[in-house]
């Protein structure tokens, strides 16, 4: 005997009826837009540099292939505002953070939301008075050229990145090293 067969209306329509059932089970969203759902207590004192502080942050990671080389720009450019002598190091890949020729299907255009994120971070940054350097080794691995920079980054020897940590360790900086996986 022969199963009975579903025809292929009939499989949409109930497909039509689950999804209702799913929508009706919880309203979506629960909280009308604007609702507060985390506090607000800050918990620490909001520190300003004191004379002759530095902030310093080395960048691994990559472009858009996480969040870790935005945020570090973002860290490192609230230190500069707070009044710390404020530099980033990309190195390894994390050099291909600074190039201005990132876009599609022109450079500077946003081939996607947020695509010029970090050049205009890092524009902002250097704006304000941050130092930015760029291991020209990291650029090679991808193919960046030096020229490619965006303006103010400032190209540096594949040895100065441990060099430029020992400058900033003795000059007592606060270091804040990412390295994405």
């Amino acid at each position: 005997m022969a199963a009975p067969t579903t025809s292929t209306a009939e499989i949409d329509k109930q497909i039509e009826e689950n999804i209702a059932k799913s929508l009706a089970e919880i309203p979506h969203p629960a909280l009308p837009k604007g609702t507060n759902i985390y506090g607000s207590t800050k918990i620490f004192p909001d520190y300003q540099a004191e004379a002759g502080e530095t902030y310093f942050t080395l960048v691994h990671g990559i472009a858009h292939e996480s969040s870790v080389s935005f945020v570090a720009i973002l860290q490192a450019t609230r230190a500069l505002r707070k009044g710390f002598d404020s530099a980033i190091y990309f190195y390894g890949p994390g050099a291909i953070n600074c190039v201005a020729t990132r876009g599609f299907p022109t450079t500077g255009d946003s081939g996607f939301p947020g695509e010029q994120n970090i050049n205009q971070a890092l524009s902002t940054f250097i704006g304000e008075g941050g130092k930015v350097f760029a291991c020209r080794f990291g650029l090679a691995l991808h193919g960046a050229r030096e020229e490619d920079l965006i303006e103010g980054v400032i190209p540096a020897h594949p040895l100065d990145v441990q060099d430029a940590l020992i400058h900033y360790a003795r000059k007592g900086a606060i270091i804040n090293s990412t390295y994405q996986l």
